[in-house]
């Protein structure tokens, strides 16, 4: 799933900074480019492969990082091997999943057909039943081997 800010830039951008606005956050150069970068890439990407594709200081990215995280634009995943990958957060890039593999690292994004999407949010429903919780919304991390290593 790629999403192209500049196709759908005046909308998504203009609730990106009225998002940050509420939070008295400004849309810096460095946090645009994080956007952008996030924006262009086809699944969540670590710091340091964000840091290849929009250069800049590392310690600016990851405080950009940060207070984009703070202010709910961006989404950050941890994956079992214990690395941490950003991502557009769900308002903005919409409702997915994500494949991960063991082996490499690689992360996907992944949609699935509405009909099963409502099977999964029954499931997790009875989840939080089953332990007294109340889900508001639900992430899949899928894990195994991508194509390239199996």
């Amino acid at each position: 799933m790629r999403i192209d800010l500049n196709m759908t830039s005046t909308l998504n951008m203009a609730q990106i900074e009225r998002r940050l606005a509420e939070r008295r956050v400004r849309l810096t150069g460095g946090r645009r480019a994080v956007v952008d970068g996030l924006a262009s890439s086809d699944g969540p990407k670590s710091a340091a492969e964000l840091h290849r594709t929009i250069g800049g200081a590392l310690s600016s990215l990851y405080r950009s990082l940060a207070v984009l995280e703070s202010a709910g634009v961006i989404a950050l995943h941890h994956s079992a091997k214990g690395f941490v990958r950003y991502e557009l957060a769900p308002w903005i890039k919409g409702h997915h999943h994500h494949l991960l593999c063991s082996n490499c690292g690689a992360v996907d994004d992944t949609e699935m057909p509405a009909a099963l999407e409502k099977e999964l949010r029954g499931i997790v429903k009875r989840i939080g039943l089953r332990a007294g919780f109340k889900p508001t919304d639900h992430a899949l991390d899928i894990e195994g081997l991508c194509t390239r290593c199996r």
